[in-house]
């Protein structure tokens, strides 16, 4: 059975824990890129949060986790706010796959 699990700075990502998710606290990328290649390996795991600050230093170890990995890779904002990492990929990935940007021109983050 596939398994969520969720990987951040411990105070951020404690409460997923409640909801069924394997924590894994990680308080850089270094520590975050070593659990996302354990993670590679592991059969069962289907989902994989990580919060947007350690993935914003880290944008090759998130792709070589989509490479080697069927789990499906999510970043998410945390109360720190957001840059929008999330958003920018799937923008740019359904513009690849469709050819035309249906949700909008350029970066979200540079447009405020």
């Amino acid at each position: 059975m596939a398994k969520a699990f969720v990987i951040g700075e411990k105070h951020q990502v404690m409460g997923f824990k409640g909801v069924g998710f394997e924590v894994i606290p990680a308080s850089n990328s270094q520590q975050m890129a070593k659990e996302l290649f354990h993670l590679s390996r592991n059969p069962d795991a289907g989902l994989v949060l990580v919060t947007e600050t350690l993935a914003k230093e880290a944008h090759e170890v998130i792709n070589d986790f989509r490479i080697r990995s069927s789990a499906i890779l999510v970043i998410i904002p945390t109360h720190e706010g957001s840059i929008h990492l999330s958003f920018n990929e799937m923008r740019k990935m359904v513009e690849h796959s469709m050819g035309i940007d249906l949700l909008g021109k350029g970066d979200v983050s540079k447009e405020t």
